[in-house]
């Protein structure tokens, strides 16, 4: 999950100016629009291992839906009125193809990509995944499918069910924002995630927070009794992290090592050593 607020005042100052000349209908119909006409990209954020000199882990995938003039619409202005709709289950079939084509074009990383429990057996998307693991077989073992805590509890069963189904190709899956809803265990039992992302209101601030550090203590032990990998969200500075990594979790992810960017991490790695060659020569 990504945070919502702006990286800046600068971009703080353009998603405000954004909502303020535009309503809401405009919003969503520049949104469809995007959707079908393919303007949307993935933001790639890193998560890291919480030892080991903070090495990548794997990458997260956000969707960003651009407008006519090129500007990410902030999520935050249609998501919560899509879930219900097919503009939704959309979304994700347009997460999901990005997300295989970065993983076909990057065979040496791992990548978590978001999806709504509403969207599971919707014909376009299982049409999407399917045709990937036919054409590349092995793509489903670097692939980690994100659903939240609420979304799973919606229909606890289905999901089961079609967890199963899809870790037949090797897929991962990632319980979001653990810890922010009203998980029944003996679900958390059934569903076997292989990741547990800790939601990010008990992560802010927990090196100064007793409250906080109880509760992530909590759920980093009930993640240990299932075997599941915990990654903690909202990681936003040097003192959380080194507290985090002593407390036993297994990764982290916050602006502390990277916002979203939809320049990718390797393309800008690659960027850089053809300048470094540029400029020696």
């Amino acid at each position: 999950m990504q945070q919502e607020y702006p990286a800046n005042i600068g971009q703080a100052r353009t998603v405000m100016d954004y909502v303020q000349n535009r309503s809401h209908a405009e919003i969503m119909q520049i949104v469809r629009d995007a959707v079908a006409g393919g303007d949307v990209q993935l933001a790639f954020q890193p998560i890291v291992q919480a030892g080991n000199g903070h090495g990548i882990a794997f990458y997260e995938g956000l969707l960003r839906v651009l407008d006519p003039a090129g500007c990410v619409i902030p999520a935050r202005e249609f998501m919560p009125f899509v879930e219900t709709i097919d503009l939704g289950r959309d979304l994700d079939v347009a997460a999901l193809q990005l997300g295989l084509d970065t993983l076909s074009q990057q065979p040496h990383i791992r990548l978590a990509i978001n999806m709504s429990a509403r969207s599971i057996g919707y014909g376009p998307w299982m049409a999407c995944f399917q045709q990937a693991m036919a054409q590349h077989p092995r793509i489903g073992e670097r692939l980690i499918l994100e659903i939240t805590e609420a979304s799973a509890m919606l229909v606890p069963e289905l999901a089961i069910s079609f967890m199963r189904e899809v870790q037949k190709f090797g897929v991962g899956f990632a319980l979001d924002d653990f810890g922010a809803g009203n998980t029944s265990f003996r679900y958390l039992k059934d569903f076997q995630f292989d990741i547990l992302k800790i939601d990010g209101q008990f992560i802010r601030n927990v090196a100064r927070d007793p409250d906080n550090q109880v509760l992530t203590r909590a759920l980093v032990s009930i993640a240990k009794q299932f075997e599941i990998f915990t990654v903690a969200e909202f990681v936003e500075n040097r003192e959380d992290a080194q507290w985090l990594a002593a407390n036993g979790l297994d990764c982290l992810q916050g602006y502390y090592f990277g916002a979203p960017s939809l320049t990718p991490p390797w393309q800008a790695a690659d960027d850089n050593t053809e300048a470094q060659r540029a400029f020696s020569a």
